[in-house]
């Protein structure tokens, strides 16, 4: 255990620019995995998050109920950026690009990890936490004005008014083709209309511009 912390430790201190997660802080819950491990890998995270410019968690939906109900005071935080998806493929840690962490069981830091620095799996990993990010909500949800238009929408609404392909469109914002067209429903939705044409009208009305 001493090796394994050690080792967890370093890894996120070394983080300089970015840090990115898979993690199910309920998979630990019922398990006898020492207070201080438990700790120590929470503690870790938090702090990259005060000192890395980028720090994205992305967790599993069912998670937050459970650690929640676990918690007297009812409270769940997550350090840095985070989203929930319906699954996370397993557990990792990356670091500025450079170096991943995975548990040898895919679930559990604590019965050994796996650090990888080949840049060939650690790109490969980069990109499949970018397209679980692409596809989770927000935690907490931000809050929008009423009336105003939704952070997320408005590269949207620019990349209509400049006339892109759906295809160039996504490329530009690096999201898919399918969460662009899904993006663009959002938005002509906020702007009550279905004509993209009109979507440029509407918004200039609405001081959207």
């Amino acid at each position: 255990m001493r090796q394994i912390c050690a080792a967890l430790a370093a890894l996120t201190e070394s983080a300089r620019r970015e840090l990115l997660t898979f993690d199910d802080p309920a998979a630990c819950l019922g398990l006898s995995i020492p207070q201080p491990f438990l700790e120590l890998a929470g503690t870790c995270v938090r702090a990259a998050a005060e000192r890395v410019e980028t720090v994205r968690q992305i967790v599993p939906r069912h998670a937050l109920s459970r650690v929640a109900a676990a918690d007297a005071a009812g409270l769940v935080r997550l350090p840095g950026r985070a989203r929930l998806t319906q699954s996370i493929p397993f557990k990792m840690i990356v670091v500025d690009r450079t170096v991943a962490a995975i548990p040898l069981d895919l679930e559990l830091l604590y019965n050994g990890l796996l650090l990888i620095r080949d840049p060939v799996v650690v790109h490969a990993l980069v990109r499949a936490h970018h397209a679980w990010w692409e596809t989770g909500e927000e935690f907490p949800p931000r809050q929008t004005p009423p009336g105003a238009l939704p952070p997320h929408l408005r590269p949207v609404l620019e990349s209509l008014l400049a006339g892109l392909t759906d295809e160039t469109a996504a490329a530009r914002l690096g999201i898919s083709g399918r969460t662009y067209s899904r993006r663009v429903g959002e938005l002509l939705t906020a702007l009550g209309t279905t004509s993209r044409f009109r979507a440029g009208a509407e918004a200039a009305r609405r001081g959207w511009l």
